[in-house]
């Protein structure tokens, strides 16, 4: 691992933390609501987020270069509406998204090129993120104020839920 690429990565541990203890603050906000199948979905969604985290730790020691566990800022806590949630979210992902493509720049122009193929698959990944957040947030626009249909839909989709689709 090239040296410049190190503060980068242990800035991106970071977020990757505080992405994890965000979507359980989005998860709690839908489980005080009643609605446990987003609920369970921002939770899962954490356990993703803590997973990226470890797998740039796991990188960083393989390539002899110390991460820094770090603390997390402030977390949002109230959200207005479903809707209102959803869409933090998926800011939340675009920013993600961006911060992975700065990696993946500093990666080429470093000629580092185990960090650069690292990062492939976090770049396929945010694509799957990104999109997982619109669909969700379109779902629940289009279900008005029935969330219910909402819930139905997330059963019913686990893939968007970020597990893979049962095998039929």
């Amino acid at each position: 691992m090239k040296p410049k690429m190190i503060f980068p990565f242990n800035d991106q541990i970071k977020s990757e933390f505080t992405a994890s203890a965000q979507y359980i603050a989005i998860a709690v906000y839908f489980d005080d609501m009643g609605l446990v199948e987003l609920a369970n979905f921002f939770y899962h969604q954490s356990d993703e987020e803590r997973m990226h985290a470890m797998k740039f730790i796991r990188f960083m020691l393989d390539s002899d270069a110390k991460p820094d566990i770090p603390g997390i800022p402030d977390l949002r806590n109230d959200f207005g509406s479903p809707a209102d949630a959803v869409q933090f979210a998926l800011d939340q992902e675009r920013k993600v998204t961006e911060q992975i493509d700065n990696l993946v720049t500093l990666a080429i122009n470093e000629g580092d090129h185990a960090s650069h193929s690292f990062l492939q698959w976090f770049v396929t990944e945010q694509v799957e993120e990104v999109a997982t957040m619109i669909i969700l947030l379109q779902t629940i626009k289009l279900a008005g104020n029935n969330l219910l249909l909402v819930e139905d839909y997330v059963r019913r989709n686990p893939q968007h839920a970020g597990e893979a689709p049962a095998a039929t």
